[in-house]
């Protein structure tokens, strides 16, 4: 398969992808990206190949229809674990605050779990410190598995403390009916 890497760049910029726009992680994503907003000349072709793309009309057809990949749950949690290590700082271990709130709006604006505006904002107000892997990787399970209405919440279960301190701001707000 033939390339025209010069000319599928030059349409990738083009396409004015940013952190804004999830198809940017999914491309990543694809690409096995090790950085926001870097390719390496054999993330670039490795992923073009493994998506089938060898001209510019290709490229445009799977960039319209990466977005749709996140309505397959496997997909998804996949893409969800692969930007925690995309979006952190090179040789960090947690993922900043600030951009672990970006990434969750981006990322559940898809999935739409309705709590995670009051997720941010309790982070803002009573965490201020970075996110750990097992954090990230917990509050896609809790958001999966337990109702916005927190009926199945087992405060006994073996979440992570963030999550439970997350539940009892929760209640002590009011935002969730008590049971």
């Amino acid at each position: 398969m033939a390339f025209d890497v010069g000319g599928i760049l030059q349409k990738l910029l083009l396409c004015n992808l940013s952190l804004k726009e999830v198809k940017e992680l999914v491309l990543s994503w694809h690409m096995k990206a090790a950085t926001v907003c870097e390719f390496s000349k054999q993330e670039f072709i490795g992923g073009l190949q493994s998506l089938g793309i060898d001209s510019q009309d290709k490229f445009r057809e799977r960039i319209s229809f990466m977005r749709s990949e996140l309505k397959d749950e496997q997909k998804f949690r996949e893409i969800y674990n692969f930007a925690f290590g995309w979006a952190k700082e090179k040789g960090q271990k947690s993922l900043a605050l600030d951009t672990a709130i970006g990434m969750w709006q981006l990322l559940f604006a898809e999935k739409q779990w309705p709590l995670v505006d009051h997720w941010c904002q309790f982070l803002q107000a009573r965490h201020n410190k970075a996110i750990s892997r097992d954090t990230w990787s917990q509050l896609l399970e809790f958001a999966r598995t337990v109702d916005p209405v927190l009926s199945n919440y087992d405060a006994e279960g073996a979440w992570p403390y963030l999550i439970d301190e997350f539940v009892d701001y929760l209640n002590e707000n009011d935002i969730i009916q008590k049971r």
